[in-house]
């Protein structure tokens, strides 16, 4: 197939493209540069620099996997209207751009973010979607585009609800700025970028007193998304969530980098964040079931090894 991968400079979208190419099919790159980098796009795929906001005419696309967004929740409550104009309104173009050059079919990124604060764990798909930042608004508010886009125009649509991405595949590994995410600033750490990590609250109701949060490698998630285009259903738009169904806590990941990097990584520790809660946990038994995939990186230790690798 003729896909049309849009973030595809980033670190998921670029891991994507990266499997695409390995299964085959023709890959467009359309990326801004914004955050992604150009030496990311696999060999094999078209780079194609550009906004999703004016995408062009996309004749002789089958699909397009969609994963161009803002995606910091502190910059999304500093700057809303950024979050708004890009993640919904750059999809809304997209979304005309594809009805008029007759593309029926998207796998849509999404987060974790929708849900906020859960009512139970672990988070499945039917529970009641609550964001508490904009970021993860701008995200319910494309699904909820997408839905529309289903029932309107038969427009098949599969969105994937991300929870913490990890691991590297190749070269292919976590590039961010500035970076908010706990491995790889351990990482900056133990490769003396940084003196400390700073760990926020352990009076938590969790074993270590930590938050717990589920890690799921990038080459699964990555997978993931090559089982949703082939399971797009014109007129219908399917949700699943993406993760390894097992929570990890702050200090483990903590230990596990000290373990794996060889370094003690010293911590600091700080008062609890506002909005951090104590466990997310997701359900991946709606897209294990309808779609088999199943996560194979299950370990700590096997997405921190991968990811320490990718940056050596």
């Amino acid at each position: 197939m003729k896909l049309l991968v849009t973030g595809g400079a980033g670190y998921i979208g670029s891991v994507v493209a990266t499997q695409l190419v390995e299964a085959g099919h023709a890959v467009t790159v359309l990326d801004d540069l914004s955050t992604g980098h150009a030496d990311a796009v696999p060999a094999g795929a078209s780079f194609v620099e550009g906004s999703i906001a004016e995408p062009g005419d996309l004749t002789g696309f089958h699909a397009v996997l969609h994963f161009a967004a803002r995606s910091l929740v502190g910059e999304s409550v500093a700057h809303p209207g950024r979050y708004w104009a890009n993640n919904l309104g750059g999809t809304l173009a997209l979304l005309d751009a594809m009805r008029g050059s007759g593309v029926g079919r998207i796998v849509f990124s999404s987060t974790a973010a929708v849900y906020g604060e859960p009512e139970h764990i672990p988070i499945r798909e039917t529970d009641p979607t609550r964001p508490d930042n904009p970021y993860g608004a701008s995200k319910v508010a494309v699904d909820t585009a997408l839905s529309t886009f289903a029932e309107l125009y038969g427009l098949a649509a599969v969105s994937l609800r991300y929870f913490n991405v990890a691991g590297a595949y190749g070269a292919a590994r976590e590039r961010h700025h500035p970076e908010t995410h706990l491995i790889p600033n351990l990482f900056k750490v133990a490769q003396g970028e940084r003196d400390s990590i700073s760990l926020f609250g352990t009076d938590y109701p969790t074993p270590d007193g930590t938050c717990v949060r589920d890690y799921v490698h990038v080459a699964d998630l990555a997978r993931a998304h090559l089982l949703a285009l082939d399971a797009c259903i014109p007129g219908r738009h399917l949700i699943y969530n993406l993760g390894n169904g097992t929570g990890f806590s702050n200090q483990e990941v903590i230990d596990v980098c000290r373990e794996v990097t060889g370094h003690p990584i010293p911590v600091v520790t700080a008062p609890r964040r506002d909005g951090d809660t104590a466990v997310l946990v997701a359900s991946s038994e709606k897209i294990q079931r309808d779609l088999g995939w199943k996560p194979e990186h299950t370990t700590l230790r096997s997405i921190i090894t991968d990811a320490w690798t990718a940056v050596r």
